[in-house]
């Protein structure tokens, strides 16, 4: 049954997308035979049938690949919004320094009305990052400043809320709905939890990373980690006055822990003047392995998820795209290519493998896969600020295996941590642990030291 639905998808998807904007060649009119569903070798076989009926929306250049895969990458980065902050790239990028400010927009209107609770204003912040291959890139952020005055010692403490923002469109990104309003494209996690509305209560300013950065890198650790770091960068450059000797603590969950996992690893190496600056990293529900993702999301109900990861990671990693068929090239230069989670998660109820999107056998087991997969883990980058490590002990998309070695692999390296198994999978999980995660964070940011557990 698996089977006849990845041929009914596979010939649905080639009608559906057919009327793209690129320009493609007939498909051939002889005949090919069809796999034979449960004979040895089916996938394989179904992947170049795949590609035998089903013409490349690129043109193919077999005398020039690299061309090819270049003109493949450009149709599958996502669309512009028609906004400038969120769209355009700066000439002189590379002139800015990581974390400097590019432009900044007032954007209270709009964003007061959404928080809940009562805020003195919001800004949208533009500025310089680094991509995954540390070249030039820019990211976005928006920093909320509480109604109230701070009464504590010291500079306003600072809690970036890295939300697990889940998507392949640029509308999908929180700063694009505090700047613009609520739309299809908002997502309920951006409210709940009420992370950043508790601590705008406790007198905190909030900095909320669109930190998938503007190629949409979902799931992406390097891009997401420079970007969350950067956008501290870019408040202490905003406004040293009131931000220089602020305390600043990183908290996400699921897609977020993709981000702090990133940041709290790239501490030491690309932003060691904050060392000292970060008093903290909570992460929970951790995608912090993403071999293990492989074998619990892939080919069930999580696959349309695991997929879209996968292919926004071929967005900064172009040999991922290189390795898919012409269906998955269909797929990703479509209007696909802009939708957020509740959209490209849908496919999960066909149980699709990944295989039916790649160009070669057994991908998440081949040699590609294994160097995604080391370069992704971070291993060996020790976190220098104090991590709490929280997972569900009944997960199943995200198993607490990758959790736990995560915290044992940073208590190997000298750093300081917590970890707790808390009862429940994935949406259970992130209500049972967050009371114990937001009290450990809220200690941090008033100046209480970290007790390890390593």
């Amino acid at each position: 049954m698996r089977s006849v639905r990845v041929l009914a998808l596979s010939m649905l998807l080639a009608a559906t997308f057919a009327v793209g904007d690129a320009a493609a060649d007939p498909p051939p009119t002889q005949e090919f035979p069809v796999p034979q569903l449960g004979t040895p070798g089916f996938l394989p076989d179904l992947q170049r049938w795949i590609d035998q009926v089903l013409p490349s929306p690129i043109p193919v250049d077999a005398a020039d690949p690299a061309a090819e895969l270049a003109a493949l990458h450009a149709a599958v980065l996502p669309s512009p919004v028609g906004d400038p902050m969120f769209d355009h790239w700066p000439a002189d990028l590379a002139h800015y320094a990581p974390g400097e400010l590019i432009e900044t927009r007032d954007i209270t209107a709009t964003a007061a009305w959404l928080t809940l609770v009562p805020i003195r204003s919001a800004t949208l912040l533009k500025f310089r990052t680094d991509d995954s291959q540390g070249r030039p890139s820019y990211a976005t952020a928006t920093l909320l400043i509480p109604a109230t005055d701070w009464t504590g010692p010291g500079d306003r403490p600072v809690l970036v809320n890295n939300l697990p923002i889940d998507a392949l469109g640029r509308k999908c990104t929180p700063g694009y709905t505090f700047a613009h309003g609520l739309s299809t494209q908002s997502s309920a996690t951006e409210f709940v939890p009420p992370t950043t509305q508790l601590a705008v209560l406790r007198g905190y300013a909030v900095l909320i990373p669109d930190h998938q950065g503007p190629w949409m890198a979902y799931a992406e650790p390097y891009v997401a980690g420079h970007a969350v770091l950067d956008s501290i960068r870019a408040v202490r450059g905003l406004d040293p006055d009131s931000y220089g000797t602020s305390p600043f603590a990183i908290t996400g969950y699921s897609g977020g822990a993709i981000a702090t996992h990133g940041a709290a690893k790239l501490i030491g190496s690309y932003a060691p003047e904050l060392a000292d600056v970060i008093v903290g990293a909570a992460l929970g529900g951790v995608p912090a392995d993403f071999e293990i993702l492989s074998r619990s999301m892939n080919a069930n109900l999580a696959s349309g998820i695991f997929m879209a990861a996968t292919f926004a990671i071929g967005r900064e990693r172009p040999e991922i795209l290189a390795a898919m068929n012409n269906l998955g090239r269909w797929v990703t230069t479509s209007i696909m290519k802009d939708t957020c989670v509740s959209v490209f998660a849908v496919p999960g109820v066909l149980h699709l493998p990944i295989d039916v999107g790649a160009n070669i056998v057994d991908p998440l087991r081949s040699d590609l896969a294994t160097d995604i997969y080391e370069i992704t883990r971070m291993r060996g980058m020790r976190s220098v600020t104090p991590l709490y490590i929280y997972n569900g002990d009944q997960e199943w998309w995200i198993p607490a295996e990758g959790a736990r070695n995560l915290y044992a692999e940073q208590c190997e390296l000298g750093a300081d941590a917590v970890y707790r198994g808390v009862l429940g999978e994935h949406i259970i999980g992130a209500v049972t642990g967050y009371p114990e995660a937001i009290a450990w964070l809220d200690q941090r940011l008033l100046g209480i030291p970290a007790t390890s557990e390593c």
